[in-house]
């Protein structure tokens, strides 16, 4: 019985070629590894948040701190207190906040109302400030979402001339502590100056 061989030179290609495949397939396989933890990283980015302040509904104290005097280097802060209520709106993911705070002697007030609104494409919620005595709504919104019990908004306005970087956070502390701040940026997000602080209790 003799042994079949293919002669050098196919064997060699033959070789080359079961390489080839090999490393084609490897590159197949690290691919779709890449793809499916990829897709697996975005569907974990893109979860449903419309939930994401329900923890806020209902009726809280206020306990307010605002810095008047904004990227000046400012450290002379006004201190209030008050309420701030949450609802839903028609049994929607939408909500309302009525907001109510004045100082001490009762010489500064503030009242506002603020709505929530989630946008399931886009996973994000949309926070606007309104002031119903004027018929006024501060657009653009604040825009962001929730990480865990921390949720980070974002836009843009223009101060003494020039625009600066607007972010709110919210802390969702426990079912009876909450915290939200609102800070400034005049570089762009490299520093940030915290200029109002609600502490809320219940």
């Amino acid at each position: 019985m003799t042994e079949s061989r293919l002669p050098a030179p196919k064997f060699v290609a033959a070789l080359v070629m079961i390489a080839a495949l090999t490393a084609v397939t490897d590159l197949s396989l690290a691919a779709n590894e890449t793809t499916q933890s990829a897709s697996a990283s975005y569907a974990a980015q893109q979860r449903d948040g419309s939930h994401d302040f329900d923890f806020l509904i209902g009726d809280w104290k206020a306990h307010v701190r605002r810095l008047p005097d904004r990227l000046n280097g400012s450290d002379k802060w006004d201190v209030y207190d008050g309420i701030s209520n949450h609802h839903k709106l028609l049994d929607t993911n939408a909500n309302f906040e009525e907001f109510e705070v004045s100082s001490a002697d009762k010489k500064l007030h503030i009242k506002g109302q603020t709505l929530r609104v989630y946008n399931p494409e886009t996973h994000q919620w949309s926070i606007y400030l309104l002031d119903l005595d004027k018929g006024e709504v501060d657009v653009p919104p604040v825009v962001g979402q929730f990480h865990g019990n921390r949720g980070e908004f974002f836009h843009q306005e223009t101060l003494r001339g020039r625009v600066i970087d607007v972010r709110y956070n919210v802390l969702n502390i426990s079912p009876k502590s909450s915290r939200m701040e609102q800070s400034f940026s005049p570089d762009g997000g490299k520093t940030w100056e915290v200029n109002w602080i609600c502490e809320l209790s219940r």
